[in-house]
């Protein structure tokens, strides 16, 4: 008699692995390298702008909180729309904002007087305005 079945199936499994774990050739490698540059270089700009437009939104936030902060600083103290808020009456631990915002991509806050919105210094070149 002949060898068994579960032998030739053992036989088998063992050969198909052995002729199954070839390498990858350098063509296959290269296009799997160049799809992910291709994959790369789509993505990298949306990540760009996806951060400029974080930054933009969180500095329109930081103006909103400024822009009521002076509201309620003009109804309690009956100010008029000419009049401009210093930093020590909108910002402290007994004011109306505990710290001054801070534009996240680096500009500067100005209070302005009453009747304008406050600004940010990158409005012109970054779009940071109410």
């Amino acid at each position: 008699m002949g060898p068994s079945l579960a032998f030739n199936l053992l036989r088998w499994a063992v050969w198909s692995m052995k002729t199954a774990l070839k390498a990858f050739s350098l063509i296959e490698v290269m296009i799997v390298v160049a799809i992910i540059g291709v994959l790369m270089a789509i993505s990298i700009p949306n990540i760009s702008k996806a951060r400029l437009s974080a930054t933009r939104n969180v500095c329109i936030g930081n103006l909103h909180q400024i822009e009521a902060a002076k509201r309620i600083w003009a109804l309690e103290k009956m100010k008029t729309p000419t009049d401009i808020p210093v930093d020590s009456e909108l910002f402290g631990t007994s004011n109306y904002l505990r710290d001054k915002p801070i534009c996240p991509a680096g500009g500067t806050y100005s209070l302005n007087a009453l009747a304008n919105y406050p600004s940010c210094a990158l409005f012109s070149t970054q779009g940071h305005s109410l």
